[in-house]
């Protein structure tokens, strides 16, 4: 009885033990349900076939693998040659159905491309860049022509641009009719035309402002080839340079908000806020036109009072800014009196009174020293290098030797472009389709430059 005791207890003490191990060792929770799918669906069967000959029907069936949807047809699907009337593309389950409503060339090789538009059910995984290919003739045309757009001001790209092409057509084509072929471009400004025949093309980009397909306003951005293109086994890729003739200006002036009218005339100027940058004029900025300016009466001294010559007051043309090109000295105290009576405005209220102000120029040590050489540059293009922060130009300097400096130049990150200034203007230049002239070219160039205050900032560049 006593070992039957001893027992029952060794045995429940061994139980509890393993179920305390056990709970050390156990964690409760959801089940993860496995890896997240990241396969795309994939195509099982297609009725024709794809790479079909001698089609002649209408209708188009492919099925997959999974349940899918088919995304943003508008955007997303491209056929060509580009059908009048837009097919009526539907899905459902794993079938997509392709209902064609144009009728279909003779001997003639379609492909639609569906880009990103089919997905997963599930997940959204893109059935990337899938195309189907038949043909209604008896063989299916095998050539291609590829190529890149590049944005001629910039030296940058535009994938909301698409590529058009054009078979047998005189150059006025791309103004009155819808192309035969349309590309995607992608992020780097490349596009490709497949399962061509060979023969003639006119090619062109365009940045489609009204859905029409046709380049029709000066304001759409707008790339030509010179002439046709013969597109054979053979064929190089083609460059395009994107420009747009006429800046569109709509949207860019906000209405301002009606308030009282200022009576009093005022001024301000950057100096108030820091000192004189000595590569820039002095500019004073008026809260009103002037009607009056009388530069005579705006006077630059040195802390003795006395005059500073060889510089002139310039009102620029909204009459509201006047600017000082002076060669300024670092680190030095100037005084600038204005006379109350040199401004007044269409009331003719002058200021309040007459001003000194009082401002200091900035330091040498402010400033980085730039040195730039630069080799396989082609001088007789008429190269100007351009710096940028951002998209907006800063400088620009036109380059007539290899190697460029500045003991001046303002701290910063800078992309640097290189203009190639045709006509020699010292400002890029639109192209024009109508003359067949096309726009100077810009490059950018990939080396990034940090110029850092008090340094001697050097860079080998080679294009």
């Amino acid at each position: 009885m006593r070992f039957s005791v001893i027992f029952y207890f060794l045995v429940s003490i061994i139980v509890i033990g393993l179920a305390v191990g056990d709970s050390g060792c156990a964690q409760i929770g959801a089940p993860t349900g496995g890896p997240k799918d990241t396969i795309p669906p994939r195509l099982i069967s297609s009725t024709p076939l794809i790479n079909s000959t001698s089609f002649s029907g209408n209708k188009i069936t492919l099925t997959f693998n999974e349940y899918i949807e088919v995304k943003d047809v508008q955007n997303n699907v491209l056929v060509s040659p580009y059908q009048k009337t837009t097919p009526v593309i539907e899905y459902k389950l794993k079938t997509v159905t392709v209902k064609l409503k144009d009728t279909l060339l003779p001997n003639t090789t379609y492909s639609i491309d569906f880009g990103n538009a089919i997905v997963d059910n599930n997940e959204g995984n893109p059935l990337k860049n899938f195309t189907y290919v038949f043909s209604t003739g008896k063989s299916i045309d095998s050539l291609d022509l590829s190529g890149r757009m590049i944005l001629a001001e910039t030296g940058g790209t535009d994938s909301t641009m698409m590529a058009l092409l054009y078979r047998n057509a005189d150059d006025s084509a791309v103004r009155k009719r819808k192309p035969d072929y349309i590309a995607r471009i992608d992020g780097e400004g490349r596009f490709k035309f497949s399962y061509l025949p060979g023969g003639s093309y006119r090619v062109y980009a365009l940045k489609d402002g009204d859905g029409s397909k046709t380049y029709n306003a000066k304001v759409e951005t707008f790339a030509f080839a010179d002439g046709p293109v013969t597109v054979s086994t053979s064929t190089v890729p083609v460059v395009l340079y994107a420009y747009t003739e006429v800046r569109d200006t709509r949207g860019l002036i906000k209405p301002s908000l009606k308030t009282a009218a200022e009576k009093k005339l005022r001024y301000t100027a950057a100096v108030f806020q820091q000192n004189q940058d000595l590569l820039t004029p002095l500019l004073i900025e008026f809260n009103k036109p002037l009607k009056k300016f009388d530069a005579a009466k705006m006077v630059l001294t040195d802390t003795n009072y006395k005059p500073i010559a060889g510089f002139t007051p310039l009102l620029d043309s909204t009459r509201k800014k006047i600017s000082l090109p002076v060669k300024w000295q670092a680190e030095s105290r100037y005084y600038l009196i204005l006379d109350a009576a040199a401004f007044s405005d269409s009331s003719d209220i002058s200021l309040s009174k007459s001003d000194t102000l009082r401002f200091n120029t900035k330091k040498e040590s402010d400033y980085g020293k730039l040195t730039l050489r630069f080799s396989n540059i082609d001088l007789a293009r008429h190269p100007v290098l351009q710096f940028i922060q951002g998209e907006e130009l800063k400088e620009s300097f036109p380059l007539t030797t290899p190697e460029w400096s500045r003991p001046l130049f303002v701290p910063g990150d800078y992309e640097l472009r290189i203009l190639f200034d045709d006509n020699r203007n010292g400002q890029w230049d639109p192209g024009n389709y109508g003359r067949k002239l096309q726009p100077e070219k810009v490059i950018r160039l990939p080396q990034k430059l940090n110029i850092r205050a008090d340094w001697e900032n050097e860079r080998e560049i080679k294009l």
